[in-house]
């Protein structure tokens, strides 16, 4: 069988944003600073600690100079196709040296800028706004357009607020304080956001490059094609296998469609998937990866320190809807192969679990070090991430040696290195993108926070209903073309906040998480969303077919998971929450399940066979049933016993129906 060409997260970055291929002395700048912010973001994490203030100025440094380094002006570069600039203009070099110097202003001067809180120097004036202009610059130039036009709305409107029409008008904020606010203090572009993207994110990144680079990438798809490439739709099933393994480590849906998408897609094709449907179901299972824990894109962490929760509450929480969510998705493939009559790909062409398993056990260890780190033990997820990246190099010298002696060890210390100016190149964009999200958190610290919570109050008519889908919309359009952790930031401090005080002023009591949650899954589900849609622009320039149409397609498949967020803010035991017991556990994970069975099989419009609108009807009833907070509370508290059972029924009469209406149109035929 064929294997992924040797595809990285560089290649990555070229499809999405066309950064330099750069050569001579400017590649070997980029390279050294590269490798130099992951060794700097190791030592600092262990071995050289220092103030919270100085890591993340830092860390800003690097993630600015590479930005205007690495990426052009504009995309495309004059008579030439994205990215084909070899030469770095004086201005990019010029511009890379003053953003470092803006975003290390507050340590060059620390004392200064600290005894003049409220009463900042204009060259303190001059440093911020400078600061400011050139990550607006930054971020468009890596993350896309939308992110810092949204960044920007919220400056005009703190300076300008009470120009603003109706509700949203308000006291409008001096340029001064909103300067300071955002480039001199905590509450702004150094924020907690940037904090964790500095002292937690990045080694999951760095770890996630690692191990892409030694070949985990590789061989998790591999071991996904041999358990289940030999079914009917097989390819397809791989797929969402594949890409729920890489997107456990990986922080972007749309590196983990290009480097999934890149195998996968074409074998669906070859399968009899059309060009839309193999792209469309590698970017809804991309899109799902970054709600899969443990690392969720790298968003958990700062889901964790947003809610102040202990990490492994997050995870518990996050994990049933996302591994319903996966399931559901294999099970729609499967609709997809029965309708469009596929059958299995020969064993013979698939590669052999026992040999797959056995061959890539390696790259498990450091993986099981991580969970149980996390997991079990309860240790930080920067102590836990720095014990995965040892055992990682460990493992990569090690098989190195006991591969090929000295050659094995020299060949792995370049494997090493490779992985971590991959690492700190994929932090770029998150690094940036995390900075200018700050700037969004520090202008609604400004007192925009409440207008905003009255704009959809105003918006949804004041119905819970109403102001869920609202902020669902709002999460879709404010997530287009943003990185995970970007997106979840930008909804946790502008709907996630209007959610928790709009739901208590009609008398319901979400959990903070859930609330959480529920607009991260919206934001996510951006990335298949036309019209920006960046998972399906990427899948669709691998399938060679429509990306629009790729794009409807995935969000079609996504159904599902948008669904999920309404049901577990009623519903918390799909969050795990009272659960009692193994029993119940497994009661509310096999309801689950079949409920979202049941609604996919009535988004696709079949299970067995085409079912009629009634058929659907009987689906969707039984999609609430199996999933809703309701049935008999008194029989077996907390078990929701008669609304399962009920919707159980409900499913079952469709299938024997479709099953009974199969058979007799067989003998008729």
């Amino acid at each position: 069988m064929s294997r992924t060409p040797d595809l990285n997260l560089e290649d990555i970055e070229g499809r999405e944003h066309g950064p330099r291929s750069l050569q001579g002395p400017a590649a070997f700048v980029v390279t050294g600073l590269a490798f130099a912010w992951s060794v700097f973001q190791i030592l600092v994490a262990q071995i050289m600690p220092l103030s919270a203030d100085i890591v993340r100025a830092v860390h800003l440094a690097f993630a600015l100079s590479l930005v205007f380094l690495c990426y052009p002006v504009f995309r495309k570069a004059k008579g030439g196709p994205a990215g084909d600039v070899h030469n770095l203009p004086w201005w990019d070099a010029a511009a890379a040296v003053l953003a470092a110097l803006a975003a290390l202003y507050i340590i060059i001067d620390r004392e200064g800028v600290a005894t003049r809180i409220g009463n900042p120097l204009p060259r303190d004036l001059l440093a911020g706004s400078l600061l400011i202009i050139l990550l607006l610059d930054a971020a468009r130039r890596s993350v896309g357009p939308a992110l810092p036009s949204v960044a920007t709305f919220f400056i005009v409107y703190s300076v300008f607020s009470e120009h603003f029409p109706g509700v949203m008008a308000t006291m409008s904020t001096p340029w001064s304080r909103v300067v300071q606010t955002l480039s001199l203090g905590s509450q702004g572009i150094y924020g907690i956001p940037l904090g964790v993207s500095a002292s937690t994110v990045f080694l999951f990144v760095l770890f996630g490059a690692l191990l892409e680079k030694a070949g985990g990438g590789q061989y998790f798809i591999d071991l996904a094609y041999s358990i289940l490439g030999g079914f009917r739709g097989g390819p397809a099933k791989a797929s969402v296998l594949a890409s729920g393994l890489t997107g456990m480590i990986n922080g972007s849906s749309i590196a983990n469609t290009v480097t999934t998408g890149t195998f996968t897609i074409p074998l669906m094709k070859r399968a009899g998937y059309p060009a839309v449907k193999a792209g469309a179901i590698e970017v809804a299972a991309s899109t799902n990866g970054q709600l899969m824990p443990p690392i969720m894109g790298a968003a958990a962490f700062i889901i964790a320190e947003t809610c102040n929760l202990p990490y492994a509450a997050v995870v518990k929480a996050a994990f049933l809807p996302a591994a319903i969510s996966y399931v559901a998705l294999i099970y729609i493939t499967h609709l997809e192969a029965v309708k469009l009559g596929l059958e299995p790909l020969p064993r013979s062409e698939l590669p052999s679990f026992r040999k797959t398993l056995v061959g890539g056990l390696h790259f498990l260890i450091p993986l099981a070090v991580l969970i149980v780190q996390l997991i079990v033990l309860r240790r930080s997820a920067q102590l836990s991430a720095m014990t995965a990246i040892l055992t990682l190099k460990g493992v990569i010298l090690v098989k190195g040696i006991l591969k090929e002696g000295r050659p094995g060890a020299k060949q792995a210390i370049i494997t090493i290195r490779d992985g971590m100016v991959t690492g700190a190149r994929n932090m770029v964009t998150i690094g940036v993108a995390v900075a200018c999200a700050g700037v969004i958190v520090g202008t609604l610290s400004l007192g925009l926070s409440s207008q905003v919570t009255a704009v959809i109050d105003v918006l949804s008519g004041g119905t819970l209903i109403g102001m869920l889908l609202v902020t669902a919309v709002v999460s879709l359009i404010l997530g287009m073309g943003l990185p995970t952790t970007a997106t979840y930031i930008v909804m946790s401090s502008i709907t996630a906040v209007a959610i928790q005080q709009l739901s208590t002023n009609l008398g319901y009591d979400f959990p903070l998480i859930a609330i959480h949650l529920f607009v991260f899954y919206f934001g996510i589900l951006s990335d298949d969303t036309p019209p920006v849609a960046l998972s399906a622009y990427a899948a669709a320039a691998i399938s060679k077919g429509d990306p629009v149409k790729t794009g409807i397609q995935g969000f079609l498949y996504d159904i599902r998971t948008a669904l999920l967020p309404f049901l577990f803010l009623f519903n918390t035991r799909l969050l795990l929450f009272d659960i009692q017991g193994p029993l119940h556990l497994i009661w509310v994970t096999l309801t689950s399940v079949a409920g979202m069975f049941a609604f996919a099989a009535a988004t696709q419009g079949f299970l067995l066979k085409a079912s009629t609108w009634w058929q659907t009807g009987l689906l969707l009833a039984a999609t609430w049933f199996l999933l809703s907070p309701g049935g008999t509370e008194t029989i077996l508290p907390g078990w929701n016993l008669i609304g399962s059972l009920g919707g159980g029924v409900l499913f079952a009469l469709v299938y024997f129906l479709q099953k009974a209406n199969a058979a007799k149109d067989h003998r008729h035929g």
